[in-house]
């Protein structure tokens, strides 16, 4: 593996709009100065302000696309974002248990930004069952945290996520009705820390991706989780402050807010 390139396989959606998914992966993990390879999970048809139809490709291909990738290149981490379909879940389950030694971040899109739906109880039994016990890192939002868990309070939900055998859990607050944000981290037992950042003035599009995203690429950059997860909270709010609105609907993040400072 290439030192000044380390790579980072990403499972994510196809988004045309170029603000999340695979697209924020490549800009996201290019930023950290990481060699992104990926594997598309679903085709979607979707602009800024929501999705409006999502097409899963065939779980043999996801895993053909992955061993071909994986044999090829030594990959620093693996990064999961939309899933969509349980079948993709057991699909990249199979190559998670093939690679137990690459760490894992895992973002679980259940839903759009503008609010469709992008998951179902198969889904949501399939992350919990087969994608959750091999994950390092996972960062939902209070939605997703309490749709995964069947919980309402914060606290909660990340204590049972890690009973489901994530090391992680990064919970972020940006959809709460609060004055400033709060992202909330579990990890070991009896540990949390809360972060606070000044809520900024817009909605946005592909924030989670870019989030996760950035993870990935420190970690395999070689920083320890913990300050992986600190870093890169704060790469996402520097993006989402230079964000700009390229279509009618949400913001797209600037994760090349860097080159232009």
């Amino acid at each position: 593996m290439s030192k000044l390139y380390p790579v980072v396989l990403s499972f994510s959606g196809h988004d045309p709009s170029g603000g999340a998914g695979i697209q924020a992966d490549i800009e996201t993990l290019s930023s950290h100065h990481c060699h992104s390879i990926s594997v598309i999970t679903a085709l979607t048809e979707q602009d800024s302000q929501n999705v409006k139809k999502m097409l899963p490709q065939l779980p043999e291909n996801i895993i053909s696309q992955a061993n071909t990738l994986l044999a090829d290149m030594q990959v620093a981490v693996i990064k999961i974002g939309l899933v969509g379909h349980f079948q993709t879940a057991q699909a990249i389950a199979q190559i998670l248990q093939q690679h137990p030694t690459i760490p894992v971040v895992f973002d679980p899109v259940l839903a759009a930004g503008g609010g469709a739906s992008l998951s179902d109880s198969a889904l949501l039994e399939a992350i919990n069952t087969l994608l959750l016990p091999h994950t390092t890192v996972l960062t939902p939002n209070t939605q997703e945290a309490r749709a995964l868990t069947g919980l309402s309070e914060t606290q909660g939900c990340g204590a049972a996520l890690l009973e489901k055998g994530c090391d992680y859990v990064l919970i972020t607050g940006a959809d709460e009705p609060t004055a400033v944000i709060e992202n909330h981290l579990f990890y070991e037992p009896q540990k949390t820390e809360i972060f606070r950042w000044d809520r900024l003035p817009y909605h946005y599009h592909g924030s989670g991706c870019t989030l996760a995203s950035s993870i990935a690429g420190l970690m395999a950059q070689g920083l320890d989780t913990f300050s992986a997860i600190t870093e890169a909270q704060d790469y996402t709010w520097n993006s989402l402050e230079a964000a700009y609105q390229i279509g009618k609907g949400q913001y797209k993040p600037q994760r090349f807010f860097w080159v232009e400072a």
